[in-house]
């Protein structure tokens, strides 16, 4: 490629790029001295699973790695301690360092279906935090001001709302920042609710004599409701290490309109396909079905996107059962069908139970169970489904 093809190609779905100027300097010292960029992505391991909102800006590190730079995927097991005050209207409780330490074992392992292991720098910014003295910390403190640091967006309006702020807090963005001087970072990457840890992190280079890196933010994917930023707290996520058929469930259910979001942040197609395609008169719900084939096959493979998608044909184009369900076996008599419910572990209690009857999510042997004062007369095999993707059979015993 072309510096003008990279930047291009770079550019593709990001919201703020500070500055393409200076990327664009920065890739041609690299063309010509053959040196890569080292490409900064880091987070913190406050939860154990990566999901799809993540991987947005971990295929923009892909494609810096796929034009020949360093990615160096940086895991905060110092910073994860304090926890990341973006976004937050209260103090993060804070995790122990065993939690960090156990979540991030799990980040190296999840990133790699996405990034190649061999040209992936994995760094912990407890290497360098660690060995950090009470002067260390006052030198480091020294180079902001306080003002600075409350210009943040997050913590101006907690003022205004006279909610409190930690003063471990205020240490957050300066830590970020510290670690792209130790990295000797040329890019940093994040969600746009990061712009201010990134740009703090070129102004505190300039203080240790470095080159200002890059700062590009991508924006924060909506979940499956189409309206919050994809979240596992508000259940509207997809983790990337769900089963095939349950991540090729899950964007189906998405809305037409926010697949083509999908489309540019989570698949490489080109822009002027992904437009083709909305313009075309075919039926969207093919372009879903070409859309979760695509994923599914990013994060597992060919075979198990084609597998999930005849599963899908199967349940709810056919309307024919799964081939492999799970089974449980009951003595025969009869059942209130939110206490079996319960029992079958398909709701979490008799309460969760009824809501789930209520809304018509239940259906035993294909018909759609709508009281809640139901009862099952257990004398033969009955397969009970929930929701869409949920099914279980159970055998009465002899």
């Amino acid at each position: 490629m072309t510096i003008d093809e990279q930047i291009a190609y770079l550019k593709r779905g990001t919201v703020d790029l500070i500055s393409e100027e200076e990327l664009r300097k920065k890739l041609q010292k690299s063309a010509e001295t053959g040196i890569p960029l080292r490409v900064k992505l880091g987070a913190d391991p406050t939860a154990p699973d990566i999901h799809l909102g993540h991987t947005v800006v971990i295929r923009k590190l892909r494609s810096f790695q796929q034009l020949g730079h360093t990615a160096i995927f940086l895991i905060g097991s110092f910073t994860g301690m304090i926890g990341d005050p973006s976004g937050k209207t209260v103090t993060r409780p804070p995790l122990s360092r065993e939690e960090v330490l156990a979540n991030a074992e799990t980040y190296k392992t999840q990133i790699f279906k996405l990034l190649d292991p061999e040209k992936t720098e994995i760094r912990f910014n407890s290497e360098w935090m660690d060995e950090f003295n009470a002067t260390d910390l006052i030198k480091l403190c020294a180079k902001v001001t306080v003002k600075q640091i409350l210009e943040r967006d997050d913590f101006e309006k907690r003022i205004r709302e006279e909610k409190p702020i930690a003063l471990h807090e205020l240490l957050y963005p300066l830590v970020q920042a510290y670690d792209s001087v130790a990295l000797k970072a040329d890019v940093e990457l994040g969600g746009t609710d990061q712009k201010f840890n990134l740009i703090l992190g070129r102004d505190l280079q300039k203080h240790y004599a470095q080159e200002p890196q890059i700062v590009m933010t991508m924006p924060l994917l909506e979940g499956l409701d189409g309206k919050q930023k994809m979240s596992k707290s508000l259940n509207n996520y997809i983790g990337i290490t769900e089963a095939p058929f349950e991540m090729f469930g899950k964007i189906m259910s998405i809305s037409d309109e926010l697949m083509w979001r999908y489309y540019e942040l989570l698949t490489d197609l080109s822009l002027d396909e992904i437009e083709r395609m909305k313009n075309s008169d075919e039926n969207p719900r093919n372009f879903k079905i070409r859309l979760a084939k695509i994923i599914v096959q990013d994060l597992h493979s060919a075979e198990a996107a084609r597998q999930a998608e005849e599963e899908f044909n199967r349940l709810f184009v056919r309307k024919e059962l799964p081939e492999e369900m799970q089974e449980k076996t009951f003595p025969s008599g009869k059942y209130a069908l939110s206490d079996l419910l319960v029992r079958a572990e398909l709701a979490d209690s008799k309460k969760e139970a009824k809501r789930l009857i209520e809304q018509g999510a239940v259906r035993i042997n294909g018909e759609r169970a709508s009281d809640v004062k139901a009862e099952i007369e257990l004398n033969t095999d009955v397969v009970i489904q929930v929701g869409k993707r949920k099914f279980l059979k159970i055998r009465k015993l002899d």
